[in-house]
This record gives structure tokens, C-alpha cells and sequence, in this order.
């Protein structure tokens, strides 16, 4: 189970949960455990606090996201995961600097500098305790909703 968190390229967080997705033929459910860098998803449609599974789809299909970074936490100043959950705070914060540091490798301009923003999944309590998931998955998103055609990748927007 995943905790979404959206991040706005000015730095404004907004919360995002959601678990029904938008009910299409091309969509492929996947684990939020199984997601890769370079998969495209849409959008979820309604918005709850987490996730099990997101509706990937190729990137040439029309989608709102696609997955950019996992990032491992750390403790901060150490290159240490502890064995017990964080805080949503801590994990917030270690995910603005992580996705935020991973986006202009991935879409080739600072995010600041960019048309689109960023958001992420966190790991949830109880998937961190029964899980063991310490990672972030970083995603790009667009600004107001509208659709991508393809991969962003290396595509300065």
C-alpha cells in the first residue's frame, strides 16, 4: 500500500490519494511494488490516502503520469534505512529532495524550469512493517489535468 503525496514544481504539496482508476481497455493494473521507470499511468479519477495498484498504460496511449525515480529512504546525513517507519514527514521530505533531484535527469530541465510537475507515492506504515517498502516512486505529472501522447523522457518540457 502506497501513500500519494503531489508536489508542485513551486514547491506546494498537495495530497493525491486515490483508488479507482479510470476504467479503460488499454490499461494493465500493476502493483505499485512492480512499477518501473519509463511506465506511464493515468490518472486515478476518484482520490483516497493510498494505493495497491495503478492502471499502466504504454506511453503512446493518452496518460496524466509517468514513473521517473525509486528512491531508497535514508535516514538524513546517513546512508542508513531504519527498520522502523519514519514518520510521513520525514518520508515527505526525503521525497521533495529525491524527486526533485532525479527530475532533470530524467526530463532534461530542472523542474522549476519545467511545463510539467512532479508527485510521488510513499510507503505507507503498514506497508513499510509488512512490506518492508522503503521506496519513493517519483512521477511526472502534468499541470491542469491535460493528457500526454508520449514518453517525457529527455523531452526538456
Amino acid at each position: 500500500m502506497r501513500v500519494w503525496r503531489g508536489v508542485l514544481a513551486a514547491g506546494v504539496v498537495l495530497v493525491l490519494p486515490g483508488c479507482s482508476l479510470f476504467d479503460r481497455d488499454d490499461t494493465d493494473q500493476v502493483s505499485v511494488f512492480d512499477v518501473e521507470v519509463g511506465d506511464c499511468f493515468t490518472a486515478p479519477k476518484e482520490i483516497t490516502t493510498t494505493f495497491t495498484t495503478l492502471d499502466r498504460v504504454e506511453c503512446d496511449v493518452p496518460h496524466e503520469q509517468e514513473a521517473y525515480a525509486l528512491a531508497t529512504y535514508t535516514d538524513p546525513g546517513t546512508d542508513t534505512t531504519p527498520d522502523t517507519f519514519p514518520g510521513e514527514a520525514a518520508l515527505k521530505s526525503f521525497a521533495d529532495g529525491a524527486c526533485a533531484q532525479e527530475y532533470a535527469g530524467y526530463v532534461g530541465v530542472d523542474y522549476r524550469d519545467s511545463e510539467l510537475f512532479f508527485t510521488y507515492l510513499l510507503p505507507s506504515p503498514r506497508s513499510w512493517e509488512q512490506d518492508e517498502d522503503r521506496t519513493t516512486l517519483c512521477f511526472v505529472t502534468t499541470t491542469d489535468g491535460a493528457q500526454l501522447t508520449q514518453s517525457v523522457e529527455g523531452t526538456q518540457w
